[in-house]
């Protein structure tokens, strides 16, 4: 499912004519309905009071110099950081890893929403109408499909639609399959390789010529599984721009006759000696539909898997199940609640792989959530019917 919300955007052109455009966001965020004209003459400090105050600045100027002011900005919100982390350093009450996790959501969700506020207009080309605009059509084609009238975009998500256009060229190496994998916007990224590394190396079942991978996103993992010469494998996601990745990324590999891609919300028809599956790791609620991707309200995927697992397994196959203890480091999930649903799914634990993370906020002490990123394991657990 495609995340743009289209709406109307409404303004006052320079002529005091009303002006009105499509309004763009991946985020969900509602079309603005206090924006102004801005462009280079415009301090950076009366842009920041604007953003604050909830009115939204429509670019008219040099497109660098959007940019410039963009960067503007967000120094002006890094002192306002910086006089909360020096408060929490003068000896006030330590707050929980879970206190830390939801203030560090409202942050990012108060930056996300201020610097959202610096907007960008756009023809129905995907061509940018200001002096000095990078050629981003290619980009925005890839993100948004075809546009059919002029259309407006905050110049924050724009850079995120150009660095992710950048990361699916270049791609991201997996030495499991011999191959890149190239994430498409919106698609989660296999940067973190230590959960691949586990599906390459766990012991496959008896006569596992027939596999499931639930949930396939990019197809990283169903192409794990056809590299190690599982004959067959059924690749399942529910959003559209996760299966046009998956196809994409296995025909690239020439892996698109053992791999069948389709569409399902969990598992596909029949049953399997080996399913596998990495939902994504916290029980939280996404603030965009870009994070469902990080972000399983409740547990939904997670407990979803769980019930339908034993049904799905031939007698003697396995279900694998990636994840992270990073919930339970941050006291979003109880310790012993996800082995309570594998018992209550009449699962059992046959064996578990971990591995540390590798990722660079597991090193970084200013990192917010440093404490338990440093304590997180990842693992892939082996289940079987009790």
């Amino acid at each position: 499912m495609c995340a743009t919300s289209l709406h109307r955007i409404h303004w006052t052109g320079p002529d005091g004519q009303e002006v009105s455009a499509a309004w763009r966001s991946e985020a969900g965020v509602a079309a603005h309905t206090k924006v102004v004209l801005a462009d280079d003459t415009m301090p950076a400090n009366t842009a920041y009071k604007l953003a604050c105050e909830g009115t939204a600045l429509l670019w008219q100027g040099d497109f660098q110099n959007a940019r410039h002011l963009l960067q503007a900005l967000t120094r002006r919100l890094e002192p306002a950081a910086g006089k909360a982390r020096d408060r929490r350093h003068q000896g006030q009450e330590a707050v929980s890893a879970g206190q830390a996790f939801h203030q560090h959501r409202q942050k990012l969700a108060h930056r996300a929403r201020i610097l959202g506020m610096l907007l960008i207009p756009f023809e129905a080309d995907h061509s940018i109408p200001l002096r000095r605009a990078p050629d981003v059509r290619q980009a925005c084609e890839e993100a948004y499909g075809r546009a059919t009238e002029p259309y407006v975009v905050s110049l924050r998500e724009l850079l995120g639609l150009i660095g992710a256009h950048e990361w699916r060229k270049k791609g991201v190496a997996i030495p499991a399959i011999e191959g890149h994998i190239h994430a498409h916007y919106g698609v989660f990224s296999p940067v973190r390789g230590e959960y691949v590394d586990l599906v390459a190396k766990a012991p496959l079942p008896p006569g596992a010529e027939l596999a499931f991978d639930i949930g396939t996103g990019s197809g990283v993992l169903a192409a794990v599984l056809a590299r190690r010469g599982i004959q067959q494998v059924i690749a399942t996601d529910q959003d559209a721009r996760a299966l046009a990745c998956a196809q994409e990324n296995l025909h690239r590999l020439k892996l698109d006759k053992p791999v069948q891609v389709i569409e399902a919300d969990l598992f596909p028809p029949g049953q399997a000696p080996l399913i596998v599956c990495n939902p994504p790791w916290l029980p939280a609620r996404p603030s965009s539909p870009i994070e469902y991707a990080v972000y399983d309200p409740d547990s939904r995927m997670l407990r979803g898997f769980l019930a339908g697992l034993k049904a799905h397994l031939v007698p003697g196959g396995e279900g694998w199940l990636i994840m992270s203890d990073l919930a339970e480091h941050l006291g979003l999930r109880g310790p012993d609640e996800l082995q309570g649903w594998i018992r209550d799914a009449g699962l059992r634990v046959v064996g578990r792989l971990d591995a540390r993370p590798r990722h660079p906020k597991a090193q970084d002490a200013a990192d917010p959530l440093h404490q338990a990123r440093a304590a997180e394991v990842t693992s892939l657990w082996r289940l079987a019917a009790a």
